[in-house]
């Protein structure tokens, strides 16, 4: 009894599942276990630990290359520990197919994923002064679609699946496709354009008529977001981009300022150039207003107005920001005003004079 009884426990325990005895699945599971284990400490302490030496050296490109291979390389022992999982397991027919091919396309996408996170740290080498950082990301997602593009088909070639009869119909279905989304192909050349003629870059303040106006959050293939001062996107397609009379500030040299200055009919010669003599010196001393041989700083009488003399005052000051130069703008009007004042003026305001006859 006890004979038939163990028997039968060695028949179970040698046919376990589908044939895969027991002591076969427990020999998988544990190896599937170290390959975890392996997996962790390989993506973590190794990666760590070679991370605080390249750390050490002068260029951050060793440290974005390591990063980028922390995770392909956690895959490294998953994949080595299905294989062997997949050799030990008595394995025949469909089964033997669907691990082995299952096996080929981990590695695949193992080698893939590599090449995929290699591309950003690989990109960074190219200064600006080969291509833009907007160019940069869009050759990245370029890239990005090429590689998974093979690897897809290398995936689909494992499986038996004939890639050129998909190839075909993919290239009637993209004239097709072309015929019925030339807007699509005409935003995303027009973005190819923006970018070779790098009209604009991400974070730039950019200004297109009057309705346009804010920060350049991303360039994509189809459009491009505008971030507006209130934080609102806007998503223009890249056509009307192109097309349109764009004002970079990002790109400005110097800010100017063009006033006119009107002044009372009652303001003598002497006072005139007293008060522009005064606001001059104020330009000069000022370092907000640096002097340029081909962009001068003046105030000068401009002309007699219908009901004032105006003062032109044209400055120019260095590229800032708003707020930097509405301070600066603020403490030109403030040295204005006093100057004005100092010198026995004051300011005019439209009027006009109505005289009466009195035909009696």
């Amino acid at each position: 009894m006890i004979e038939d009884f163990m028997k039968l426990v060695k028949e179970t325990w040698n046919q376990g599942l589908r044939g895969i005895g027991i002591d076969e699945i427990i020999f998988s599971i544990g190896v599937l276990l170290v390959a975890l284990i392996l997996r962790s400490f390989l993506s973590s302490k190794v990666v760590d630990w070679i991370s605080t030496k390249t750390s050490q050296t002068d260029t951050e490109l060793d440290d974005e290359i390591l990063e980028s291979l922390r995770k392909p390389l956690g895959l490294v022992p998953i994949a080595f520990g299905l294989y062997i999982i997949a050799s030990y397991l008595p394995l025949e027919g469909t089964l033997e197919m669907i691990s082995t091919n299952l096996l080929k396309m981990l590695i695949i996408y193992t080698i893939f994923r590599t090449f995929s996170n290699l591309i950003q740290p690989l990109l960074s080498l190219l200064n600006d002064s080969w291509m833009t950082a907007a160019m940069a990301d869009w050759l990245r997602k370029t890239a990005v679609v090429i590689i998974w593009a093979i690897a897809i088909a290398m995936m689909l070639d494992v499986w038996g699946v004939q890639i050129a009869p998909i190839i075909a119909g993919l290239g009637l279905f993209g004239v097709a496709l072309a015929l019925g989304a030339q807007d699509v192909f005409k935003n995303i050349f027009a973005g190819i354009f923006i970018l070779s003629e790098n009209r604009f870059q991400k974070g730039d303040r950019i200004r297109v008529g009057n309705s346009l106006h804010g920060i350049v959050d991303q360039i994509g293939f189809r459009s491009t977001k505008v971030r507006l001062f209130d934080t609102s996107p806007v998503f223009v397609p890249n056509a009307d981009l192109s097309d349109a009379q764009l004002v970079n500030h990002q790109m400005m040299e110097v800010r100017r300022i063009d006033w006119t200055v009107n002044l009372v009919y009652n303001t003598s010669i002497d006072q005139l150039k007293k008060i522009c003599s005064d606001i001059e010196e104020f330009l000069l001393q000022n370092k907000d207003f640096p002097a340029d041989l081909e962009r001068d700083n003046f105030v000068k009488v401009q002309q007699l107005g219908e009901s004032s003399i105006d003062l032109k005052v044209l400055c120019h000051t260095e590229a800032v920001g708003f707020l930097r130069f509405s301070e600066i703008k603020e403490d030109l009007i403030f040295n204005i005003i006093d100057s004005v004042k100092k010198n026995g003026s004051d300011f005019a305001f439209p009027s006009r004079s109505v005289y009466l006859e009195n035909s009696d």
